[in-house]
């Protein structure tokens, strides 16, 4: 008997289903894209999903929230998922991707082979367990967007693995000697509170301990965000040929880590149980790529003043001990850059596999830069950056990556911009009609409506202020042929990035949409209503309109919570 093959011949490949390769997937497929998604596991979202259950991390600096598809992802997460279940986080995570025009998407299909052709890839090869098939799969463009740089050994990919010496990028956290050590993994736990006294009998085969100083600097008071990420290995050893070892010592650690908390010493834990541990290892380091740029320690606390920018960072270098739990002093280190920092495009693309782009925590950068970078918003926007350079490849005849940044990264910048991915330092361009119309309307400051930047950003509010009844309104010079419009609302970036919790308290708060945000609008054309939202959670908003006006108007209607909020674009073409 021979397993069936199933071939797919698209335009652009992603391996990887965590939030960096949907991002990728998506942003393609919306632009038009043939697109096909390889996952894995049975459910994408990768660390975010309910099979890791780590929350959304990303820039740490005032205003720094990370926008563009993860921060639709987060949105609509707060608007359904009110008592923050994990079911309804992975439905939303997998309709962004099942549902989603030009995209097919293969979840429990495995990548195992690729054949290369010279310093391109022509295609890959997947089985799909739960089908016993074969997926082939040709494209024009391969992201790999695994985590674990599936691509790399299969294709001749340059990559390293491990922490780099001092000398080499002139880091002063880096090893006096370079060595194949990582950051571990974790299988974190999440527990929850009732009403009654619940009682913990431990599996024979977890780790005892004893009292708090068997487990010196690692805080375990219940918090809704403590997910016990310090329980951690595998940074010693192979951090991908190991995993099954590694999971099985981290599944001991973690119920021993509840029978302590449980049963020896006093946690308030007399009416929490334990809810859930998890099964498959959360991996925060394996192999990088090299690409034309390997981002270091001095990017990172810099600033990253790239002209080629496509992504920013902001989260601490935050460095684990390769030793994990085992390591009993403090596991990581937490130095957070003073700003933002630029990531480049060039660390994006292979250095030598011409059709080769990656996303995640894969990227081309140091080991102690990516101890900032591996986060998961970071990663998203990387891989909406991938999405979006895949579209332009092919908007120039299906020229290189490279090509891309060496003659047409303005335009690939402007394309984020649009997808309202903010970029330190660089302004969205206003469409003409918009640049050239008389702007007029109630509130106040409403010309900031097309300065091209898109939220609060260093210290200026870059926002229409305005309350329900207010308007903003274009006059054009003769009646235009309007196809569309662009808003960009205020979704409260001073508010808990976190889309989910680690541990659920009785009284905890209900999820809902950013008391900030706009409920209902509507949209006139020459005084007369032609369109209507009535039940809006979204920031960025485009919407058809397809009428000839001499004006266009936006009527705020109802807002969320807060008497008055902010708009940051308002744009029609």
């Amino acid at each position: 008997m021979e397993y069936e093959t199933i071939r797919h011949k698209v335009q652009f490949c992603v391996i990887g289903g965590g939030l960096a390769g949907m991002c990728a997937a998506i942003s393609a497929a919306r632009r038009g894209i043939r697109t096909l998604i390889m996952h894995e596991r049975p459910m994408f979202g990768g660390n975010a999903s309910s099979e890791v259950r780590m929350w959304i991390c990303g820039a740490r600096q005032p205003d720094s929230l990370e926008s563009g598809l993860v921060e639709e992802f987060r949105l609509e997460n707060l608007y359904r998922n009110t008592m923050a279940n994990y079911s309804i986080w992975d439905s939303v995570l997998f309709e962004k991707v099942r549902f989603q025009d030009n995209l097919i998407s293969l979840l429990n299909c495995s990548c195992f082979e690729a054949d290369a052709k010279g310093s391109r890839i022509a295609s890959i090869k997947g089985w799909q367990m739960t089908t016993q098939t074969f997926h082939e799969v040709e494209a024009d463009y391969f992201a790999d967007c695994s985590g674990d740089s599936i691509l790399a050994p299969l294709v001749g990919a340059a990559y390293r693995v491990g922490r780099e010496d001092k000398t080499e990028f002139n880091e002063s956290l880096a090893q006096d000697e370079a060595d194949r050590k990582t950051m571990g993994m974790s299988c974190i736990l999440q527990a929850r509170q009732t009403d009654r006294k619940q009682k913990f009998v431990p599996p024979s085969w977890a780790y005892y301990y004893e009292d708090d100083s068997a487990l010196p600097n690692r805080n375990h008071t219940f918090t809704p965000m403590q997910n016990y990420w310090y329980l951690e290995l595998g940074g010693d050893v192979d951090s991908i040929r190991d995993t099954e070892n590694v999971r099985d010592e981290l599944l001991k650690v973690a119920y021993g880590m509840w029978d302590h908390i449980k049963n020896r010493g006093d946690h308030n834990a007399d009416n929490w149980e334990l809810d859930w541990v998890g099964i498959l290892p959360g991996k925060r380091e394996s192999r990088r790529y090299e690409g034309d740029w390997m981002l270091s320690e001095k990017d990172v606390l810099s600033g990253g003043k790239f002209d080629d920018i496509i992504a920013y960072g902001g989260w601490p270098i935050d460095d684990h001990n390769p030793g994990g739990l085992n390591y009993r002093g403090v596991p990581n280190t937490n130095i957070v850059p003073e700003e933002p920092y630029g990531i480049p495009y060039r660390c994006i693309y292979s250095q030598n596999i011409g059709n080769l782009f990656f996303a995640g925590r894969n990227i081309s950068c140091s080991h102690v830069a990516l101890s900032s970078t591996r986060v998961m918003a970071t990663c998203a926007t990387l891989g909406q950056a991938v999405g979006n350079a895949v579209y332009c490849a092919l908007r120039h005849g299906g020229i290189t990556p490279r090509e891309v940044g060496i003659k047409h990264i303005a335009e690939l910048q402007q394309y984020l911009l649009e997808d309202d991915c903010f970029l330190l330092r660089i302004k969205r361009e206003i469409p003409q009609i918009c640049a050239e119309a008389e702007l007029k309307g109630s509130g106040k400051n409403i010309e900031k409506l097309r300065n091209g930047i898109d939220r609060k950003y260093n210290g200026n509010d870059n926002a229409w202020v305005c309350k329900a009844g207010d308007f903003a309104e274009y006059k054009f010079n003769e009646p235009a042929e309007i196809n569309s419009c662009r808003i960009v609302f205020d979704s409260d970036f001073d508010r808990m990035p976190h889309n989910m919790l680690a541990n659920y308290f009785l009284d905890r708060e209900e999820f809902a949409p950013p008391a900030t945000l706009i409920k209902a609008f509507h949209i006139e054309a020459d005084g007369k209503t032609i369109l209507s939202v009535v039940n809006n959670y979204q920031r960025l908003v485009r919407l058809p309109l397809e009428v000839n006006a001499s004006s266009i108007k936006l009527v705020i209607d109802e807002i969320y919570s807060n008497s008055q909020t902010r708009v940051f674009a308002f744009d029609v073409q």
